[in-house]
C-alpha cells in the first residue's frame, strides 16, 4: 500500500444540548478528521481530543503540530506504510497517543477498505449488535436530570451513567434510584474529580446498587484507587488511568480496578485498544467502550471494538441523535436497546460530503506523494 495523501479537517458540529462534566461544559463538537488515501482506498479516523488541554493534556492544536512534524514524516517514509507498523515507526516520538490513534486508525480504515473486510472483523468481533448506555452530563436541578433519564429510557437505553462531582452526587443519584428503581442499571464517571480524602464521602454511593464508579480520583493516582477500592463496595473502574495494556496489567494486579473502560484514542488506537481487550479478558475483568461525543466516523469505528466478546458491559455509544441533529454519515439509530455493527469494508460508514461542507473549518495538507511538504 502506497499512501497519496494525508488531509487534516477542522470540524464543528453544534450539539443538540450542552453537555456537562465536572471538565467543563461542551456545546460543540470542536475536533479534527484525518483523510488518508492510498493507492487502494481512503480512510478517515477522528481526532478524540479537545480544542484546550482540559480533558487530556493532549489538544487538537498540538495534535496537529505533532502530525505535520514528526508522525506523519515518520510514517510515510515507511517502504510499505500498514496500521500495523505506525506504532514502531512513532515510538521515538513520545507522548501523543491522541494523534498517534488518529494516524493509525485512518490507515487501518483504507487498509481494511482496501481488501474488502469489516474493521469489525478484522479486530475479533463475536456480534453484530452492541448494547447502549447514555452518558447523562450535569444538568442545573435534579428535576431537569430525572426528565432528561427518563426520555432516554423512553427511548431505549439499557443502562445510564450520570457525571457526577463534589456537590453534585449523593442526592442526584439517590433521587434516579428512588425515581426509576432499583432494576437499572446505573453508574456515575467522576473524570477525575475526587480525592482519597474523599473516602468516606464516597462510600455514600455504596447503598445505590451501582454497576461501577468510573475515575473517581486522578488519573495517575493509581495507590489512591487501591485504597479506595478497599472501602468501597461499588466496583472502581479506570478510565483515564489506563493508557495501554501494560497499564491495565499493573492496575488489575494491585487490585486498582474491577472493571475496564476502553477508548481507543486515548490509548494510542484500535490496536493497543485490543491488547487491553485482551489483558482483561484474560483476567476476567469486564471492559466498555467509552465514548468522546464522537460524530458518526468514531461512533461505527468504537462499535467495531465493542462487538469483541469481552466488552459484556453496554458501551457510551449512542445514537446520533443522542448529540448531533445533523452527523457526518447517516445516522445511527437504537434498536431494541442497540446499535447494529456496520458491516461494510473499513468502518463502513460514508463521509456524507455535504454534511462534512457544513461543519468543516478548515482543510490542511499534511502529505502528498511526489509533493514537497
Amino acid at each position: 500500500m502506497k499512501i497519496e495523501l494525508i488531509e487534516l479537517v477542522e470540524i464543528r458540529l453544534p450539539l443538540v444540548r450542552p453537555f456537562r462534566t465536572s471538565c467543563g461544559t461542551d456545546t460543540e463538537r470542536h475536533t479534527l478528521l484525518l483523510r488518508v488515501v492510498t493507492d487502494a482506498a481512503e480512510g478517515w479516523a477522528e481526532f478524540g481530543g479537545d480544542p484546550g488541554p482540559v480533558y487530556s493534556p493532549e489538544f487538537a492544536a498540538g495534535a496537529e503540530r505533532v502530525l505535520a512534524d514528526h508522525l506523519v514524516p515518520r510514517v510515510t517514509a515507511l517502504h510499505r506504510p500498514s496500521a500495523a507498523r505506525i506504532a514502531a515507526a512513532t515510538s521515538p516520538v513520545k507522548g501523543h497517543p491522541m494523534a498517534k490513534a488518529l494516524l493509525e486508525t485512518a490507515i487501518l480504515d483504507a487498509e481494511c477498505r482496501a481488501h474488502a473486510m469489516p474493521l469489525a472483523t478484522y479486530l475479533g468481533a463475536v456480534r453484530d449488535r452492541v448494547a447502549a448506555g447514555v452518558s447523562v452530563g450535569i444538568p442545573d436541578t435534579i428535576t431537569d436530570l430525572l426528565e432528561s433519564v427518563s426520555a432516554y429510557l423512553e427511548q431505549g437505553y439499557v443502562r445510564i451513567k450520570l457525571k457526577i462531582e463534589p456537590g453534585w452526587d449523593i442526592e442526584p443519584v439517590r433521587a434516579v434510584r428512588r425515581e426509576f428503581g432499583d432494576a437499572l442499571a446505573l453508574q456515575v464517571d467522576a473524570n477525575t474529580a475526587y480525592s482519597l480524602t474523599d473516602a468516606e464521602h464516597l462510600r455514600g454511593l455504596d447503598e445505590f446498587g451501582l454497576v461501577q464508579i468510573e475515575q473517581p480520583l486522578h488519573e495517575d493516582d493509581l495507590r489512591g484507587h487501591i485504597e479506595l477500592a478497599k472501602v468501597l463496595r461499588t466496583p472502581i473502574c479506570l478510565d483515564e488511568s489506563i493508557r495501554s495494556a501494560r497499564d491495565a496489567a499493573t492496575a488489575i494486579a494491585l487490585g486498582a480496578c474491577r472493571v475496564v473502560n476502553i477508548k481507543p484514542s486515548r490509548v494510542g488506537g484500535y490496536l493497543e485498544a485490543r491488547r487491553i481487550h485482551d489483558v482483561c479478558a484474560a483476567h476476567g475483568i469486564p471492559v466498555w467502550c467509552g465514548g468522546m461525543l464522537e460524530t458518526g466516523i468514531g461512533r461505527a469505528q468504537n462499535l467495531a471494538l465493542a462487538a469483541l466478546p469481552g466488552f459484556v458491559l453496554p458501551s457510551d455509544i449512542s445514537a446520533s441523535s443522542r448529540y448531533y441533529a445533523e452527523d457526518l454519515t447517516d445516522p445511527f439509530q437504537l434498536d431494541d436497546g442497540c446499535l447494529s455493527v456496520p458491516d461494510g469494508p473499513g468502518s463502513g460508514v460514508t463521509v456524507r460530503p455535504a454534511a462534512l461542507g457544513r461543519y468543516a473549518v478548515s482543510t490542511r495538507r499534511l502529505y502528498e506523494r511526489g509533493s514537497a511538504r
